[in-house]
């Protein structure tokens, strides 16, 4: 068995286990009373690893047969949800398909880069403006459909993979900028304006009613503290209350006197940062960016444009998963129901961390390989 471990990147292995121990320790302290969520995040955990052990066996050329194959098909699971989906929570996301029902965007999470870097390796070397405009449209389509069920994390990731792609693909700098430069000004307007905005009655157009709270509810929490930004207020007091050194494992009062809603899952970082403070949450970013920039080196030193454009937004899933989560917790980013990587409770977003490690090694491997 030897031969199937000597590709494993040892730095990115090391990353994951730190991450994966801090996980099992801090769902042990929030979960030990909370059913058998201890036991099934270990359960989970071992799922990723299988899945990120078997992908890691499949070299990166063999994974571009799979782009436009898992593509349509997520599309067109996608399309089924739209015309006779299951609604939950006024959300139509799943689809029931013989004994179980299964959400079909989460495909998209990896079909989506995957389709991308291999549009580009196609042309590579001889791309066009016309291209990366084919590129958007791909992307388009399928975020379009998440965001109509609506499900605005899983369209947020979707959509930064999928960008983050066409942008390592060679996207000129002059046609970021105005974007970003917009969605400042935007930004900057909307906390200006916020009294108007969000005042009772106020109605905004493209966004659903709970997106416009969300928002609403982000620049003042204390509107509605016992409602919408209850989450928002008692995620912030836990972070407060851990200080420097933190109030010590098992020893969190808003965490378990249940004022942290969602401990578990998306607001797990509020009990991280309760029992184990500042110093904690430094270490954990610490492993969340040596984890970011060793697969990102992993992506530029691949052998070819589809691994380097594949790894880069693999990486990028880490990435928006932790900014996104701890932003929200932190309150400085609307609640999206986004979980941190290896610390929140969640089967499916599991799997997606194993796929996404699991390519991951295969590129790196696949360097290795081509070295030797």
């Amino acid at each position: 068995m030897a031969p199937w471990f000597a590709g494993f990147d040892g730095p990115l292995a090391f990353a994951v286990f730190m991450l994966a121990c801090a996980g099992m320790l801090t769902m042990y302290s929030v979960g030990f009373d909370h059913g058998t969520r201890f036991e099934d995040h270990g359960r989970n955990m071992l799922i990723a690893a299988t899945i990120m052990f078997v992908v890691a066996q499949v070299p990166p050329q063999r994974l571009m047969v799979f782009a436009v194959p898992l593509y349509a098909l997520g599309v067109t699971l996608l399309i089924a949800v739209a015309v006779f989906g299951v609604t939950k929570k006024g959300a139509r996301r799943w689809l029931y398909v013989g004994v179980t029902q299964i959400q079909p965007s989460e495909i998209l999470k990896i079909a989506m880069p995957l389709m991308l870097a291999w549009w580009f390796q196609k042309r590579e070397g001889q791309l066009r403006p016309l291209d990366f405009v084919a590129a958007a449209a791909l992307l388009a389509l399928p975020v379009g459909l998440i965001m109509r069920q609506p499900d605005l994390g899983t369209s947020l990731l979707v959509l930064i993979t999928g960008v983050s792609v066409i942008f390592f693909a060679g996207m000129s700098w002059k046609l970021v900028i105005p974007p970003v430069l917009l969605g400042l000004i935007g930004i900057t307007l909307i906390v200006w304006f916020e009294p108007q905005l969000c005042a009772d009655g106020v109605r905004w157009p493209i966004l659903h009613d709970y997106q416009q709270q969300r928002i609403c509810t982000l620049l003042d929490p204390t509107r509605d503290p016992l409602g919408k930004g209850f989450h928002i207020i008692q995620g912030m007091i836990a972070i407060g209350s851990g200080g420097v050194t933190g109030m010590g494992f098992m020893q969190g009062t808003q965490t378990h006197l249940e004022f942290i809603p969602e401990r578990t899952t998306d607001f797990v970082f509020a009990a991280f940062s309760e029992e184990f403070g500042l110093i904690g949450n430094a270490l954990l970013i610490v492993a969340f960016v040596f984890l970011i920039l060793r697969g990102f080196l992993i992506a530029l030193e691949a052998p070819t444009l589809f691994s380097r454009l594949l790894a880069g937004s693999m990486t990028m899933i880490f990435f928006t998963y932790a900014f996104v989560n701890m932003g929200m917790v932190s309150g400085i980013l609307p609640v999206v129901g986004v979980p941190l990587p290896f610390i929140s409770y969640g089967g499916t977003a599991m799997v997606t961390l194993g796929l996404a490690l699991g390519i991951l090694m295969s590129i790196a491997n696949s360097k290795r390989l081509v070295q030797s």
